[in-house]
């Protein structure tokens, strides 16, 4: 029930579109309400499909389940004040089951159909506005770069159940825990699937560019998709698997150095950002780069906080974008006096975000950084967290630096969930400390994790305040980026034309050649009906016109003594008698 509750509403919704906000909201709540339940009864459940498939709540999916379920509903209280159509909320609805699904599966068959209704509500949801067509170009861009990745899954699939069918596995065929026992090579082709199809779904490098697409959604989308869904999908998928990557012994390096480049360059690309849902969407990257570089446990805490905070900065961009019709940053100085509910709430989110002590992305990213044992790339995750002080403190410049006189005045009670995420954004980075550290790793299932030392959070705790300081009393100028490092149009040159150019050759080569071929055959056949036409068929039809000939002739003749005349007849018959007497009489 915990994703087929929150899936049927959102269809009945599309289907009947009555009364979608309040039914979007109270399904919402009885899905958190589920998701609690869950986490704390941890059940589990098995039913054969293709192989034994099944969902089950362990510690990882419990975190997971009730993460996705608060924030989907602080957001949806949030769109009601923005959005009415039926449309919307069932196809949000849908989304939040696809993704309750995916982190409920136990079965890669499983995972895959939450994994693709997810991708496919997403397409939807971005080009929401379908009338407008660059906005429909952006969904497009975006779903066909993470379907690119998702391919990944289903070599995962195909190379498990070629395992099983090499007799190299037993058990549940395609279960998720039984992976790392794969033979080789088919171990290192699923991990290697799995790799792709989650660096690609969490907008890693090089896939970073479609999240910036992504932005072309509404507010409400942004805040969902892109902080505790769509893109943790991929981050917590890595975390599901990690005894698979850390079996390969290439795998488990190869992600974490793909996250630390991610979280390093990406916050580059987030510092030099105009637009404050760019800026966000950029840091988003840099954030799930360290959900993948360290332990499960320190992942998982970060993914958690980072939720909560990401969720917060989207909605509030998103009400000012509403009630102020801009998104610029030049355009938002501030709009944090003007709006003081969302200012102050956008203000802790963004120095959580920076990693500001004692706020909860500062303990996180250190319980990330605490797992990671490499030297060069512990030194990138300190260089990409002062990063992330520096544009976080960008942001909150932008929005509370100045007054503004324009704009209404009131906030709306749909902004209600902004000071109730501002309270997490502060808050749950309490689960790295070292007093809550060992039942939150025995929690994940990695006790073993290891724990931040008060050196560490010093540190870092330095370089945010530094930063934020740097951006409060000298904010750096930003520079357009608005190619995202040329990952687009690299991809465009690299993989998209030349697809494009291979796809006309096959239809070129389809046309001429294939269809050629098939229009010669019957070409072939008329020409040698007529070649056997000219000596045979005249020739037929010659006897056939001769025969015809013969019997309209012996017509003829027999029509003549037809006269009609009695004595006529009676001569004739006389005649006949007379000849038939003298063969008689001839033959005796």
């Amino acid at each position: 029930m915990i994703w087929i509750l929150p899936a049927a509403a959102g269809a009945l919704l599309l289907l009947v579109r009555r009364a979608p906000r309040a039914t979007a909201v109270t399904t919402a709540a009885a899905t958190l309400a589920l998701a609690v339940w869950a986490a704390v009864a941890r059940p589990t459940t098995s039913f054969p499909l293709v192989f034994t498939s099944g969902f089950a709540v362990d510690g990882l999916s419990a975190v997971m389940v009730v993460t996705v379920a608060a924030v989907a509903l602080a957001v949806l209280v949030f769109a009601t004040g923005e959005l009415r159509e039926a449309r919307f909320y069932g196809l949000m609805l849908i989304f939040v089951g696809a993704m309750l699904a995916t982190v409920t599966a136990t079965e890669l068959t499983v995972l895959l159909m939450g994994w693709e209704v997810m991708g496919a509500m997403s397409y939807a949801l971005i080009g929401y506005w379908w009338r407008d067509g660059d906005r429909v170009t952006s969904a497009g861009v975006a779903f066909v770069t993470t379907r690119a990745g998702d391919l990944g899954l289903y070599v995962a699939a195909g190379a498990a159940f070629a395992a099983y069918a090499a007799g190299g596995t037993s058990g549940q065929v395609l279960g998720l825990a039984g992976l790392p026992e794969l033979a080789q090579p088919w171990r290192d082709l699923v991990a290697g699937g799995i790799v792709l199809a989650a660096l690609g779904k969490s907008a890693q490098l090089p896939f970073s560019f479609w999240l910036s697409r992504a932005m072309a959604g509404p507010s409400p989308v942004s805040a969902l998709l892109h902080s505790a869904t769509m893109v943790a999908a991929g981050a917590y998928l890595l975390l599901r698997v990690q005894p698979l990557l850390v079996a390969t012994g290439w795998a488990g390096p190869l992600v974490a150095w793909a996250g630390g480049l991610t979280a390093l360059l990406l916050g580059g690309v987030a510092l030099a950002q105009r637009d404050l849902k760019q800026l966000l969407a950029a840091s988003t990257c840099a954030q799930l780069g360290f959900m993948v570089m360290g332990s499960v446990a320190g992942g998982a805490a970060h993914l958690v906080a980072h939720a909560a905070v990401k969720s917060l900065l989207f909605l509030g961009a998103g009400a000012w974008l509403t009630v102020l019709g801009t998104k610029d940053l030049s355009g938002l100085r501030g709009a944090g006096r003007r709006y003081p509910v969302v200012g102050a709430s956008f203000a802790v989110g963004a120095l959580a975000l920076a990693g500001l002590p004692p706020l909860s992305l500062w303990v996180t990213k250190d319980s990330v950084l605490a797992a990671v044992h490499d030297p060069w790339l512990h030194a990138v995750g300190l260089a990409a967290g002062a990063l992330s002080a520096a544009y976080a403190g960008r942001a909150l410049v932008a929005v509370w630096r100045g007054s503004r006189s324009d704009g209404r005045p009131s906030e709306t009670l749909s902004w209600a969930p902004l000071p109730v995420l501002a309270v997490g954004a502060a808050v749950l980075g309490v689960v790295g400390l070292p007093a809550v550290w060992a039942w939150w790793s025995g929690l994940l299932g990695d006790p073993g994790a290891a724990r931040v030392d008060a050196g560490s959070l010093a540190l870092s705790g330095a370089l945010a305040a530094a930063a934020v300081l740097t951006a409060l009393v000298r904010p750096p100028e930003p520079r357009p980026l608005t190619g995202w490092l040329g990952l687009e149009a690299a991809a465009r040159a690299v993989v998209w034309r030349p697809l494009l150019s291979l796809a006309r050759g096959a239809a070129w080569f389809d046309d001429r050649v294939v269809d050629g071929a098939v229009e010669a055959v019957p070409r072939l056949g008329m020409a040698a009906a007529r070649l056997a036409r000219t000596p045979f068929e005249m020739g037929v039809d010659g006897v056939v016109r001769a025969v015809g000939a013969a019997a309209l002739g012996l017509g003829r003749l027999a029509r003549r003594p037809q006269t009609g005349q009695v004595h006529t007849y009676l001569a004739q018959a006389a005649v006949g008698l007379i000849i038939l007497a003298v063969a008689i009489a001839l033959v005796r």
